[in-house]
């Protein structure tokens, strides 16, 4: 097999494997089974298991970002799009939540890489609100991508309490729906600080700001949309 096949294999066979047991679970037996070779090729093309998930990643969220435009051209379109996506790629979640609970609070092999393009997709996300970047407007970029994931993510949870509506195309048709809904109310309601508090003065008057933040990003949007 030639050498791009074979790597290809195995990122393939360890993308299927790391989905369903996780970093700690995973066998690098099964792995190099799946991919037609010897376990030995893993280590010759990775150097560890934990390498090759780091790979595995890399290549999952390159996939994500070739697939889902950036959220600043339509936010609202982005939760949709990447509801979607997380729908259709049942295995990116779950690599996902596999990540989080191997390395919690450590740093990534590679996180420099998806560290910049999280700072292009908040920059973009900037762009589309009219804002200038801040760590608010990433805060709601994390909303967003919460917003579009968590009915995915927690689909036992959503089938408790939305019963058997929940696992049928209809139910998730009406799901995207509401997502979208929801999006579209909370990016455009007045941030919280515009609102009148109790006394008639605005909230967030005489300096309660954040120095050097954008109008409209003293609180970020306010998620009380319809329902």
């Amino acid at each position: 097999m030639p050498k791009e096949s074979t790597r290809d294999a195995l990122l393939s066979a360890a993308r299927a494997e790391f989905a369903a047991h996780g970093i700690a679970g995973a066998r690098v037996d099964r792995i190099a089974e799946r991919a037609g070779v010897n376990k030995e090729r893993i280590y010759g093309y990775f150097g560890s298991k934990d390498k090759l998930f780091d790979q595995v990643m890399t290549a999952v969220m390159d996939e994500l970002t070739a697939a889902v435009a950036m959220p600043g051209d339509d936010p609202v379109e982005y939760v949709a799009k990447l509801y979607d996506y997380y729908r259709t790629h049942p295995e990116l979640t779950r690599l996902l939540m596999w990540e989080s609970l191997h390395y919690r609070d450590g740093e990534l092999e590679g996180q420099e890489h998806r560290v910049t393009k999280c700072v292009r997709k908040a920059e973009s996300l900037a762009t589309g609100l009219g804002r200038e970047p801040s760590q608010e407007t990433a805060r709601t970029m994390m909303t967003l991508i919460g917003l579009a994931g968590w009915p995915v993510v927690m689909s036992r949870l959503g089938r408790i309490i939305l019963g058997d509506e929940a696992v049928t195309e209809e139910g998730r048709l009406r799901m995207r729906e509401h997502l979208v809904a929801f999006a579209r109310a909370a990016l455009g309601g007045e941030p919280d600080g515009a609102r009148p508090a109790p006394g008639g003065e605005p909230a967030g008057a005489g300096g309660g700001r954040p120095s050097g933040a954008a109008d409209g990003d003293a609180n970020g949007p306010r998620p009380d949309g319809p329902a």
